[in-house]
């Protein structure tokens, strides 16, 4: 019989009260995460709808400087999974003073890269460019540069507020960050409205708007994690020196997710550059798919990043059938979170073809795309993603990296570019590559949690 956690066992710490997580609390975790992502999301959308009224070029050159900025998201990215999961596991053992200890260098590590890559980005930045996009319009290329410049200015300040987010998080209060959040989008709408339409600053006043935002949300929440009633505490900022233990636990969490998380960008790319000698039908067709395809996962993704402060601080604690216990009960609510977003997604499919002015053709290949995923995506994302996520949580983050990275290019893109090149198929060959890519992983992360090798990395001692 397949052991997923020790029923009787749970069952007892339940009647005697010492989960460390009840339902309310589960719920108090995720739900504003969830809120947040689709804000998130939303707000993007809008953002880009409003670029797009400046002008063809304008979108152009916020498209592909956002190509890169993704790149570099992904980096912070990986930086608060490092700190959301080293602090969980120290609050999980009731170290509070060496959960501020590890918050203060992962503050230090993180500020240092983020300089480093903007001082680079800006030096770089004509370099970089025509490197990466070619002999693209001058039009287009003069307003990257006023894109990538000023974006390129906000990277620290982003950074640190998404560590400063996971910290939050991390102490169980997803609220606080959500409530920021959807004020810094707000003030990135706000300002875009001004700037663009008021003053007509076009592209340049779409940086700004964002780099306000991002300065708004990195002040408020840093300032916040002052108080000294927070789960988490960071002052005297001036006062912090590298500890080069710290960091070394820091940087084993964060370089093996970043890695991970840049080869799906580039694995990403390698498929959109395969695909993009098909018609422009269906290429059209293949970038509403994606959105709304990304619109679908936001609650697992959700669910996932709530996940690791849970499984984080059942590790800290050395309540191991706990962290078991919660990695396949929260897969079950992704899973439902999954299901549900997916029926919705197929409900509004085809009023935002029509909305968006597809050609019919373009239109009902999207929708047929979209109902695959329909079918698909809640029986095999699931289990690729959320345990692999709680897996991560407890530390087990260089096995995630090899397996996401092998299967995204040997099965993932290598599926698709035979399917086109070889078969030729049109864009559902991206649609069996991923199909195909989720399965594979999510047996491999399932053996993998069932092992139980995944729950001896803690990284707290």
């Amino acid at each position: 019989m397949i052991r997923l956690y020790d029923r009787q066992k749970i069952k007892e710490e339940m009647q005697q009260g010492t989960l460390l997580f009840t339902n309310r609390a589960l719920a108090a975790l995720l739900v504003p995460i969830i809120i947040e992502q689709f804000l998130n999301s939303f707000m993007g959308m809008v953002d880009t709808m409003m670029v797009s009224n400046v002008g063809s070029y304008a979108i152009t050159a916020v498209s592909l400087v956002d190509s890169i900025n993704n790149l570099i998201i992904q980096i912070f990215s990986a930086m608060a999974t490092g700190a959301s999961i080293i602090c969980s596991q120290y609050l999980g053992a009731k170290d509070k003073d060496g959960c501020n200890k590890a918050a203060r260098q992962v503050v230090l590590t993180v500020f240092i890269i983020s300089m480093s890559i903007m001082v680079l980005g800006l030096i770089f930045r004509r370099g970089l460019l025509s490197f990466v996009f070619g002999s693209v319009e001058a039009v287009v290329m003069e307003n990257c540069l006023i894109y990538f410049v000023l974006t390129a200015l906000s990277y620290p300040f982003l950074a640190l507020f998404n560590v400063g987010a996971a910290f939050f998080r991390a102490g169980g209060n997803s609220k606080y960050p959500m409530v920021v959040s959807l004020i810094s989008n707000g003030i990135n709408i706000a300002g875009n409205s001004v700037l663009i339409f008021g003053c007509g600053m076009g592209v340049f006043g779409a940086a700004i708007a964002t780099l306000v935002s991002r300065i708004f949300c990195m002040v408020v929440i840093f300032i916040s994690l002052a108080r000294p009633k927070q789960a988490i505490v960071i002052d005297h900022y001036l006062a912090i020196r590298p500890q080069a233990d710290l960091i070394k636990k820091v940087l084993a969490i964060g370089i093996p997710s970043g890695i991970e998380n840049g080869m799906f960008q580039f694995g990403k790319l390698s498929i959109q550059s395969t695909i993009s000698v098909l018609p422009t039908a269906a290429l059209a067709a293949q970038a509403m798919t994606n959105i709304l395809e990304n619109v679908n996962g936001i609650v697992g993704i959700s669910i996932g990043i709530g996940l690791m402060t849970v499984v984080g601080q059942c590790i800290g604690a050395r309540k191991k059938e706990q962290a078991r216990y919660y990695v396949v009960k929260i897969t079950g609510i992704a899973w439902i979170g999954v299901i549900l977003s997916c029926l919705f997604v197929m409900a509004i499919v085809s009023p935002v073809t029509q909305l968006a002015g597809m050609e019919p053709e373009s239109a009902a290949l999207c929708i047929h795309m979209v109902a695959a995923i329909t079918v698909v995506k809640p029986i095999a994302w699931t289990l690729s993603f959320i345990p692999a996520y709680g897996m991560r949580a407890a530390g087990d983050v260089k096995f995630s990296m090899i397996t996401s990275m092998i299967t995204m290019w040997t099965v993932r893109v290598a599926l698709c570019i035979c399917l086109v090149k070889v078969f030729g198929f049109g864009t559902m060959a991206v649609w069996y590559g991923m199909f195909a890519d989720w399965t594979v992983r999510g047996m491999i992360f399932s053996c993998r949690f069932l092992s139980g090798r995944w729950m001896k990395t803690s990284l707290v001692e």
